[in-house]
């Protein structure tokens, strides 16, 4: 069965005002990504921005909290980033004691590296997606979301 749209999953690691981020270059320069990517068969989207933070950023982190969910729909956006819809759940992670951030060894194509990215310089990068005012803003406290699994349902 094909579905019309692909679920991603993240990782929003932020500490000292300061945010990780995986830093690619490609044909349009410089641009810069959470970690994260498309949910495998079998993997929740918790279990899913937990591997890719370790895939995409080298560390190992603790999930603690849904922060974002982002939608994009390629016919609301001139297909900006391709003609698949997805999905995205980003959610709060804190790295995991004897864990620090590093370049994968098989890095995704045109990654460049793993930074941590101070937020008065969020605006001056290119991050896709755009979500620097949200980023921001959830770093304020100026908001916060919840997911409720199914799974911690029948506990």
């Amino acid at each position: 069965m094909t579905y019309p749209i692909r679920v991603r999953a993240g990782a929003l690691i932020m500490t000292d005002k300061r945010i990780l981020l995986v830093k690619f270059e490609d044909e349009n320069g410089v641009h810069y990504n959470l970690p994260s990517g498309g949910v495998e068969k079998g993997e929740s989207t918790i279990e899913a921005a937990v591997r890719e933070a370790k895939e995409e950023a080298g560390v190992e982190v603790k999930v603690e909290k849904l922060a974002f969910i982002y939608e994009y729909a390629p016919h609301h956006n001139d297909e900006l980033y391709g003609s698949t819809p997805n999905l995205s759940l980003f959610y709060e992670c804190s790295i995991r004691n004897g864990s620090s951030p590093s370049m994968p060894g098989t890095p995704d194509v045109n990654q460049t590296g793993v930074e941590w990215i101070n937020f008065t310089e969020l605006d001056s990068i290119t991050l896709y997606p755009k979500i620097h005012k949200q980023i921001k803003d959830y770093a304020a406290g100026l908001y916060e979301m919840d997911l409720i699994e199914e799974c911690s349902l029948m506990k």
